[in-house]
């Protein structure tokens, strides 16, 4: 259990870091884009190599990347940008 918590929040470190190098100008659009993405990555690409990735359930597992794309993206979008006041 203690590596799965680990490996979700480096992995989910790692992607938040991605979308902010990213221009969201529409980020609720922009964020369900990043989520699917990167569901398709993590859970298709990367995840069918690992039993414990793969025995996941797929709904809720694609749900969750793309609810985390809008939370990310809309959170970025709301920080302060630099030098505007």
């Amino acid at each position: 259990m203690a590596r799965g918590v680990f490996a979700h929040a480096v992995v989910s470190a790692g992607w938040t870091v991605v979308l902010s190098l990213l221009d969201l100008k529409r980020p609720i659009r922009d964020g369900i884009i990043a989520g699917v993405a990167i569901a398709a990555l993590d859970l298709e690409v990367i995840g069918r190599h690992y039993p414990a990735i793969r025995a996941l359930p797929r709904g809720a597992q694609w749900a969750d990347h793309v609810a985390f794309g809008i939370l990310v993206a809309v959170s970025l979008g709301r920080r302060p940008v630099a030098g505007r006041r």
